[in-house]
């Protein structure tokens, strides 16, 4: 892989292979951002209905214990699925770049060997050492005796079985980067139908299938994701996609891709572990308060969940504003990328804003949907809700201009702002207090929104030095 400097824009596209949409280099900006954005937003929201149908299902049959349990678990798993996913955001940057230069060859060379490395990490390591250390994360993160056995079975099965879910999060990433952002979303409803269904069988049982509580949650997630995977597989070695395994070139591993993909992907990779240990860390402070259930109960529903609707719109808006900015800087237009994630940007502030206005005016509401009606539980809830309407409003933007940083090569810039903003500023705050004094719930929320206020002004700050622009990237001609 080299690194150069990026060509001056120019008003011609590149030769192209013809698979690709030019439109999102050459046509209305609006209309490029939007035709990635709405299909991944929508595929999120749907997606996220899943965890969100768990929860309920759990609250109600379980009980908050139950709740807490999936919050705590899902925190700890988010982290390793994460660092396996820095591989798609590699990825990612060079089917974007590959894309718009109109080299479908490097397009499909580079998700072979993402797909490849990942499944190899996956179940040569994550399967074997998440299982063994499952009860250690638990105590680390400060799991109540009864949470912790709710949470532990649910964690080991999503460890032991998450390939399904890897190779979705791949696919739908090389799509989405090579403009096809509609297939993700078929396939993300598909898994999710199947999720819905297959959760509601094994959580609260039926027939000859036993009731398996919090653990069937995880047991129908993991089916679901495999029976889509498998689909999936399938077609990329069938054709037909924008992606495909093209056959005829091996089947080995592509150490100059490999290296490409960490080069790039390794950053975002300790990004996301920076963010979710930092998460874990803000889990054992609230695990310290004197209300620790109640108060981990609050917030898998109000911040894993409910704030995830915020998140998802705007995790969809950081995808179109990284695949648009990558494919427009492939294509030899800056300016045009620079355009597209502003554009995105101010989508993502909107959708914010609309969702946290019932954050804040129906809190109880939403947390009554859980089954969340303990008094204490709710008071915290609500306090949380509140607060993060507002904090939304700076994750929003923050995520879409990551997405710019990412999509066009910077992979550096949005670790080191996560390192400060999601660690060192939140929980020194919490630290502080609790030396300094007692550390309530409303301390600790305060802490994420500050936080998150400083994401974003980092971010933003970062993305208009333009340095960016200069990024290039190349891999070695494929072997013969």
């Amino acid at each position: 892989m080299t690194e150069a400097t990026a060509p001056a824009e120019i008003d011609t596209p590149p030769a192209s292979s013809g698979r690709y949409d030019r439109s999102i280099v050459n046509g209305p900006l609006h209309s490029a951002v939007w035709k990635i954005a709405w299909p991944t937003m929508l595929t999120n929201i749907i997606g996220g209905l899943q965890g969100i149908i768990d929860h309920v299902l759990v609250g109600h049959l379980v009980g908050f214990n139950g709740n807490a349990a999936i919050g705590v678990a899902f925190q700890i798993f988010i982290i390793v699925i994460i660092f396996i996913n820095s591989l798609f955001t590699g990825m990612s940057v060079l089917v974007a770049r590959f894309a718009g230069a109109g080299d479908g060859e490097k397009v499909d060379r580079t998700v072979y060997q993402a797909f490849l490395t990942a499944i190899g990490i996956s179940l040569g390591i994550m399967a074997p050492v998440g299982y063994l250390l499952s009860p250690s994360l638990l105590d680390l993160v400060n799991a109540a005796p009864a949470v912790k056995a709710e949470a532990l079975p649910f964690l080991r099965i999503m460890f032991l079985f998450s390939s399904g879910m890897l190779i979705f999060y791949m696919l739908s990433g090389a799509l989405r980067s090579a403009g096809d952002a509609r297939t993700p979303m078929v396939l993300g409803i598909a898994t999710t139908g199947l999720n819905v269904l297959l959760n509601v069988l094994f959580i609260r049982g039926l027939g000859p299938i036993p009731r398996y509580g919090t653990a069937g949650a995880a047991i129908g997630t993991s089916i679901a994701f495999g029976i889509v995977a498998g689909y999936a597989l399938w077609k990329l070695l069938r054709g037909g996609w924008v992606v495909s395994f093209r056959r005829g070139r091996g089947w080995g591993p592509d150490w100059a891709v490999i290296r490409a993909l960490f080069r790039f992907g390794l950053p975002t990779g300790i990004q996301g572990i920076a963010m979710n240990v930092g998460g874990v860390f803000m889990l054992a402070f609230i695990g310290s308060l004197a209300q620790s259930a109640a108060a981990q109960a609050a917030f898998a529903v109000s911040y894993s969940q409910l704030f995830s609707l915020i998140t998802w719109t705007s995790v969809g808006l950081m995808g179109a504003a990284a695949a648009v900015a990558g494919q427009n800087l492939g294509a030899g237009k800056p300016d045009r990328a620079d355009q597209a994630v502003h554009l995105a940007a101010r989508y993502s502030l909107a959708g914010a804003a609309f969702i946290g206005a019932f954050f804040f005016f129906f809190p109880r509401q939403l947390l009554a949907v859980f089954g969340m009606n303990e008094p204490v539980v709710v008071d915290i809830g609500v306090q949380l809700l509140r607060v993060l309407s507002v904090s939304g409003l700076f994750i929003a933007a923050a995520l879409t201009y990551t997405g710019g940083l990412q999509g066009t090569g910077d992979t550096k810039s949005p670790l080191y702002i996560s390192i400060v903003s999601q660690i060192l500023v939140p929980l020194g705050i919490c630290f502080s207090i609790q030396r300094t004094g007692t550390l309530q719930p409303l301390h600790i929320w305060i802490a994420i929104l500050i936080g998150h206020i400083t994401r974003c002004a980092l971010s933003v700050v970062r993305f208009n030095q333009g340095k960016w622009r200069t990024i290039a990237v190349e891999i070695d001609p494929a072997r013969p």
